[in-house]
């Protein structure tokens, strides 16, 4: 099925523009990443309902989704291992929320590390879309340094330990996402920008 709607999208943007054979294969491979990721989310929102999870799964993935995109962080090779993963991730987290009650004397100082490391780490690119600009390295940097104490002011100052919950396991998966630790464990390489030169030989 997935073959069909791809095939189906690619032979109308074939027929209305002259794209190059190597073009093709790069929207195509955008399109197919927007089909996964739509029809993997779709899944786990229907599993929420079961667990009755779904009010802390959406909002889980806005204060999450945040972060994940200025902080960015691995995405696996295997897209086995990714359904997986997010099965784990998205349908844990969310009971978590719902049904821990953490402490401000335990949250702060594990959310003032998951800031250190953010501020060390943070933005943390991939093979595929390595952060070759280093303006933008520094930006998003700051940005993901800026959100994450806000998370924690957040956690701190609120009576309620459901938003407690939310802010401090956004923090906590998007630090666990950007580790280099973590990317060994599942086999990808780090810090790819590296592997880039500027004009002159030189890297950045």
């Amino acid at each position: 099925m997935k073959n069909k709607i791809l095939d189906s999208i690619i032979n109308i943007i074939k027929k209305y523009y002259n794209y190059s054979d190597e073009k093709i294969l790069e929207i195509r491979y955008g399109l197919e990443s927007i089909y996964l990721s739509l029809f993997k989310t779709i899944i786990i929102i229907i599993m929420s309902f079961f667990i009755h999870t779904t009010k802390e799964l959406c909002i889980f993935f806005i204060t999450y989704g945040i972060l994940r995109l200025i902080a960015f962080g691995l995405h696996t090779k295997k897209s086995l291992h990714c359904w997986i993963s997010s099965i784990i991730t998205f349908g844990i987290i969310p009971l978590l929320i719902k049904n821990l009650k953490l402490n401000n004397n335990l949250l702060i100082p594990c959310s003032l590390l998951i800031l250190i490391l953010i501020i060390i780490y943070a933005p943390a690119d991939t093979e595929k879309r390595p952060l070759i600009n280093k303006k933008k390295r520094i930006i998003y940097k700051v940005l993901s340094t800026i959100v994450s104490i806000i998370y924690i002011f957040i956690i701190y100052y609120s009576k309620n330990y459901y938003i407690k919950n939310i802010f401090f396991f956004s923090l906590l998966l998007q630090c666990l996402l950007i580790l280099p630790i973590t990317y060994k464990l599942f086999g990808l390489s780090y810090n790819n920008y590296k592997r880039y030169k500027l004009k002159g030989g030189k890297k950045e």
